[in-house]
């Protein structure tokens, strides 16, 4: 190799990597793009291979450039514990990714964060709801709290909670159509095709499965909207229709999800990350009842 090779050009190559743009990288790092193009270069250079090949639509990593994540990756998780324990005597500090979903977020835990934030005056916390787009593996986020355990992957799992659902309506929806547990002249919210998967949907296909639901929504939160404006039953976690002053039919659906704690096992050691997987734990802990339902 003509050059030395630099150990500081690693997160640029991370972020190019997981970004798949220069912008989007230098965003990420706070850096101009044409100091993170330089430092590829430079890192391409002193590493003798291609890391990444050039495109109009971005950056795409080469075959060696793939080969490397994973040791990129160990020497970003080595750095950030090396900090940790710097930083262990004055506080907490930086910048961490969490992915959930939208029907959590909002209600529950970004209210959290104030206390979290208060303190730790150094951290900053990026919330994403959009999970269908965000892989942790490729770092896209540092941490999720999912309803759905993933199977692969290097990544540590907990179960942290239980979020319960039942079917509910509008107050005037129910009064209409009085007592009794039938569904044969009920309307119903559905969810989209590409939805199906859903326990909810699943749910509702089986016990609706000779009538078409009255509107499709693709979000939980239009399934509630829908509910409340008396179109029909919906399956709806306890915890949102109830503060919404729906009503619940007395039927066992079967669908409560877990709620899962998900980080990339390389992070375990990151005490920006620790603490605030440590703080999304408290918060479903202390409102576990109410996410069941109880």
């Amino acid at each position: 190799m003509e050059d030395a090779l630099n150990w500081n050009d690693t997160p640029a190559f991370l972020a190019v990597a997981r970004t798949g743009t220069l912008t989007g990288a230098a965003a990420s790092l706070g850096a101009g793009v044409a100091t993170v193009s330089r430092r590829i270069e430079r890192l391409e250079a002193a590493l003798g291979v291609p890391l990444f090949a050039r495109a109009q639509t971005g950056y795409q990593l080469t075959d060696e450039g793939t080969a490397l994540m994973p040791r990129a990756e160990a020497l970003e998780a080595a750095m950030e514990g090396f900090q940790s324990a710097a930083q262990a005597g004055r506080g907490v500090r930086g910048h961490v990714r969490l992915a959930t979903a939208e029907n959590l977020a909002n209600p529950l835990l970004i209210p959290s964060l104030a206390s979290l934030l208060a303190a730790h005056p150094g951290l900053t916390v990026e919330v994403s709801t959009d999970v269908a787009s965000v892989n942790l593996h490729k770092r896209d986020a540092d941490l999720a709290v999912r309803m759905v355990r993933p199977t692969r992957g290097h990544l540590t799992v907990r179960r942290i909670g239980t979020l319960g659902f039942g079917l509910y309506g509008a107050v005037d929806y129910m009064a209409q159509r009085g007592g009794g547990v039938g569904f044969e002249a009920d309307s119903y919210i559905g969810w989209a095709d590409r939805f199906g998967d859903l326990p909810a949907a699943q749910w509702l296909a089986r016990s609706f499965r000779d009538t078409a639901p009255v509107v499709v929504t693709s979000t939980l939160a239009s399934q509630l909207s829908a509910a409340r404006a008396g179109l029909g039953l919906a399956v709806l976690p306890h915890f949102l229709a109830q503060e919404a002053g729906l009503e619940r039919l007395p039927v066992e659906l079967g669908v409560d999800q877990d709620i899962w704690l998900v980080m990339h096992s390389d992070l375990m050691a990151s005490q920006r990350v620790r603490v605030v997987a440590d703080h999304l734990v408290g918060v479903i802990d202390a409102h576990a009842a109410r996410l069941r339902g109880t």
